[in-house]
């Protein structure tokens, strides 16, 4: 069984407004995926993530999203994959500018919100995405949603023949704390129990999901995700104490 990363979404506070303790969750994790400004996170708060991040030795992940602060880029715009590769492109060079003062780098993307799941719908924007990720760093992988359903391969696969096509490696990711529905898909936020609140719950469907192991969905029936990569979301009250808990226990797999 290979080790399962652990990644978190971070950075996203903005002025005043504080957003998760990233602080005491970097330690915890070996991925971070900074926001780049426009769905979270300013200026000074980009700049002390990646510093925080370089301390700890974890993977700098850029977070990009659709330029909604309002919304903290969960709704779906009306960008054109022109627009939506050039916001993207946008987005890395902000993160950039402070990785190289840091000396250090952009490891990989992982599209944030409302982006990232239009991206599983539209094969337009995930080439478009896709452009953006090669054009700024050749082999730079993107993360996208570890596909586990029965009806998962053909998109499995047309994703893989994108990607391969631009050059651009794949790193698969699963979530802890977020329900899934039969086809292996997220849960929509909207619905009841689409996020879960209790850490226990998150606790075991992530080390399920790291040994490879069925876990129920939202309706439950069993689902087998098989990922690279395992986030807890940062703004989820019981993420810090279901991070400590799940590092020992990742650790000790």
């Amino acid at each position: 069984m290979n080790r399962i990363l652990l990644n978190c979404d971070m950075g996203e506070s903005f002025g005043a407004w504080q957003m998760g303790d990233d602080a005491l969750a970097m330690p915890l994790i070996d991925q971070a995926n900074l926001a780049c400004g426009f769905h979270a996170g300013d200026p000074l708060i980009i700049q002390q993530s990646v510093l925080l991040a370089r301390e700890h030795g974890v993977s700098i992940g850029a977070h990009p999203s659709y330029p909604d602060l309002q919304g903290f880029g969960r709704r779906h715009l009306a960008c054109s994959a022109e627009e939506v590769e050039a916001l993207v492109l946008y987005q890395l060079g902000a993160l950039d500018a402070f990785c190289r003062a840091a000396g250090t780098q952009i490891d990989y993307v992982k599209p944030h919100g409302a982006l990232y799941n239009d991206l599983l719908q539209r094969d337009d924007l995930l080439q478009a995405v896709l452009r953006a990720c090669s054009r700024y760093r050749a082999g730079l992988p993107l993360m996208l949603l570890a596909r586990g359903s029965q009806h998962a391969g053909e998109d499995n696969v047309r994703e893989r023949q994108l990607a391969e096509a631009a050059g651009v490696p794949l790193l698969r990711e699963a979530f802890a704390d977020r329900a899934y529905l039969a086809d292996g898909s997220l849960a929509p936020r909207r619905l009841p129990g689409a996020v879960h609140q209790q850490a226990e719950r998150i606790l075991e469907q992530a080390l399920a999901i790291a040994r490879g192991e069925p876990f129920a969905a939202l309706d439950g029936s069993p689902l087998r995700l098989e990922a690279d990569s395992l986030c807890v979301h940062g703004d989820n009250a019981e993420s810090l104490a279901v991070l400590r808990r799940l590092r020992a226990q990742l650790d000790s797999l």
